[in-house]
């Protein structure tokens, strides 16, 4: 099936320049070969509907067609060899070590900004900058518990960080189902390939959510905070607390009394002392930041203020996922940890910059330019593909409000064998969501959520977007 496969001239997961099958694939690909399409195409609508049937879903707001989508997901496994994962795994260690060393030095001496490393306007006008934990100490001195952070691969090959998502990343529930599916499809190959497991991730977030309950609490009660069944990821949070054995609760089930949380049940109020949040700041006290939440509990920011319950990740992460702090991010590694990164950035402009914004505004035409703040794909500008009056629309927000715009060239992301129709394979470009646990240590389950453009040309990866996804292989060797 892969006969008519074209690497072209990107960099190819599966294939190398001169079209040969790198080792570390050379199993998955005998497997394919050796298959007819009739058969590949019984395997991938048995997932589909073990899928549909599971609710494997997200939810995209504003769809006329319906709320709830089956994430598409593609048979074709990405794999990377075990000294390849070693090394992206220092690199994602390195960073989270020094986002965490940031965020503690941020809310007290604020040294790297006293030091001139980091100009105090981009912090002190970051949207997700909270002035109202300055000087107050999270539970074990830990900020970012769980991090996403989104790697790609250029024409080189050669791994960059693309974003880090410090808030709520979402996408692992997708990654255990991923796996499951493919055990299913293709239940021999396991073995012969030798791959790492990732089934332990539920205990391991558990384990992590128990490491920082409040002092003296022998036997933490741990909950998972969702905003509800209309959230984009709501069946990834129902998933994750089944998984770990904990209640799944809404703001409305939950009450303050004298500086403590408790969760309401049928046999009346039980004390709570870890929330896994999945609400962001703005909505999760409205006694204390959006007076109009639905969906938070009021007088939870007291509790936690008084020590009395935990949360992950802790209020005001989300500056380290400012996409103008993200810039920022190889110096705070040098500054705090005497270090070059492992993993670089991608090259970044700050419109907020004079000499900066110049070139951004002269070369609109060939740069990405992003909102500092969106997600999902949103707010943002792929120049080479865009219209003149959509250039024109972003050349007005970056004027009228730089601080809000980091522009990057446009990488030609790497591609992988991705079944299109017919049995046919096409390239498509992907990422990769590794997903970063910090607790009493830091643990990186092997491999992440490989999400993959399914429209030709496209560099989008989202699932809003249209984007799917890979299981991700890390092998227990090198081929």
């Amino acid at each position: 099936m892969l006969k008519r496969y074209a690497p072209e001239t990107f960099f190819d997961e599966m294939y190398t320049a001169a079209g040969e099958v790198r080792p570390h694939y050379r199993r998955i690909e005998q497997c394919l070969t050796g298959m007819t399409p009739e058969e590949f195409d019984r395997k991938r609508e048995a997932v589909d509907l073990a899928f549909l049937r599971q609710g494997i879903t997200f939810n995209v707001y504003g769809d006329s067609q319906g709320t709830e989508r089956i994430f598409p997901f593609d048979l074709v496994p990405r794999i990377i060899p075990q000294k390849e994962w070693e090394q992206v795994e220092r690199g994602l260690v390195q960073r989270i070590t020094a986002l965490n060393l940031f965020l503690h030095d941020l809310y007290h001496e604020q040294r790297i900004i006293k030091d001139g490393v980091i100009p105090p306007y981009y912090v002190l006008s970051g949207k997700h900058f909270r002035r109202e934990f300055v000087n107050f100490n999270v539970p074990k001195d830990i900020y970012i518990h769980v991090c996403g952070s989104d790697l790609i691969r250029g024409a080189d090959g050669k791994y960059m960080v693309l974003e880090d998502n410090a808030r709520c990343p979402s996408g692992v529930s997708y990654v255990l189902e991923n796996r499951r599916a493919m055990k299913r499809t293709f239940p021999g190959l396991f073995e012969q390939v030798g791959v790492q497991p990732v089934d332990h991730y539920p205990q391991e977030l558990l384990k992590m959510l128990q490491y920082i309950a409040p002092a003296g609490v022998a036997d933490p009660t741990v909950v998972l905070l969702t905003p509800g069944a209309y959230n984009s990821a709501y069946f990834e949070h129902t998933y994750l607390a089944r998984q770990m054995g904990i209640e799944i609760v809404e703001g409305r089930d939950l009450l303050v009394r004298d500086s403590r949380v408790f969760m309401r049940t049928t046999k009346g109020l039980q004390p709570v002392h870890v929330i896994y949040r999945r609400i962001d700041d703005d909505f999760i006290d409205p006694t204390v930041f959006r007076r109009d939440s639905m969906l938070g509990v009021p007088g939870l920011v007291n509790a936690y203020r008084s020590g009395n319950v935990s949360l992950a990740n802790s209020i005001g992460t989300g500056i380290a996922d400012d996409k103008v702090i993200y810039y920022f991010v190889p110096k705070m590694i040098k500054y705090y940890l005497d270090q070059d990164p492992l993993i670089d950035n991608v090259p970044t402009y700050l419109a907020n910059e004079e000499s900066d914004r110049k070139y951004i505004l002269d070369n609109l035409d060939q740069l990405v330019v992003k909102a500092a703040n969106e997600s999902g794909g949103y707010g943002m500008l792929m120049g080479p593909q865009a219209s003149k009056e959509e250039i024109a629309v972003f050349r007005k927000k970056v004027e009228e409000d730089p601080r809000n715009y980091i522009a990057q060239p446009m990488i030609s992301l790497s591609r992988h064998p991705t079944h299109v129709a017919d049995g046919n394979f096409e390239g498509r470009h992907v990422d990769l969501r590794p997903f970063i646990l910090y607790g009493e240590k830091i643990v990186i389950v092997p491999g992440g959520l490989t999400r993959v453009a399914l429209r030709k040309g496209s560099l989008v990866v989202n699932s809003s977007q249209g984007g799917g996804s890979k299981d991700t292989w890390v092998l227990y060797g090198d081929d």
